[in-house]
């Protein structure tokens, strides 16, 4: 499980294309805690770290030789996930949000993120409100009830709120560290990204549904 609160923006080093999907080699600081088999958040897409190293490594056989990245890491995309999110589009040089799960034992600052995209909405509009931001996104066909004013939304695994709803359109504010330090400062309108709805709605949904 995820929180949505983006630990750092990482950049792709290396993509690789398979029979079965695609791998990419992704560089980020400080992740010196990565292991084989850990679930790590991709612009909020849950993926298994396969292989991981530092630059601060030398000699020796095997992933972990002779890389200049300072950390990094491998992860595989099944055909799945590739053709239901942006991350085959993706070329080497471009950033990612990236969060580690979250441990037991952490302190819970968003709201409960899978890591399980919904689909992939469309940034629409982008304005400037005194320090901050306030981006517009659309809002794909059969997801419109599962956004409230007010309520919790991941987009590109940020943790955010709805500021207002209307009609197949809904915006969001963004303070300046979260534009900083995330790839919304790279966004552009009609850029896609990445949306995963508060899980909490699609229970008291298939809940409702059993008593209709």
């Amino acid at each position: 499980m995820f929180t949505g609160i983006v630990e750092d923006t990482g950049t792709v080093r290396e993509r690789t294309e398979t029979e079965d999907g695609l791998r990419l080699r992704i560089a980020v600081d400080g992740f010196d805690d990565l292991h084989h088999g850990q679930s790590i958040s991709v612009s909020g897409v849950c993926l298994t770290v396969e292989e991981y190293g530092s630059g601060a490594d030398a000699g020796g056989d095997g992933a972990n030789s002779g890389d200049d990245d300072p950390d990094w890491f491998e992860v595989f995309l099944a055909s799945e996930t590739v053709a239901k999110t942006y991350l085959g589009k993706v070329v080497e040089g471009d950033a990612v949000n990236v969060e580690r799960a979250m441990p037991a034992d952490g302190r819970f600052d968003g709201h409960v993120v899978q890591g399980h995209v919904d689909t992939v909405a469309e940034v629409t509009a982008i304005e400037r409100v005194g320090e901050d931001w306030r981006f517009t996104f659309s809002i794909p066909e059969g997801h419109e009830d599962y956004l409230v004013d007010k309520g919790s939304v991941t987009l590109d695994g940020i943790s955010l709120t709805v500021a207002e709803k209307r009609g197949d359109e809904f915006d969001v504010a963004i303070i300046p560290t979260t534009y900083e330090l995330t790839t919304l400062s790279e966004k552009s309108v009609g850029d896609p990204v990445h949306l995963e709805v508060d899980v909490i709605a699609k229970y008291v949904e298939n809940m409702v549904e059993g008593y209709a």
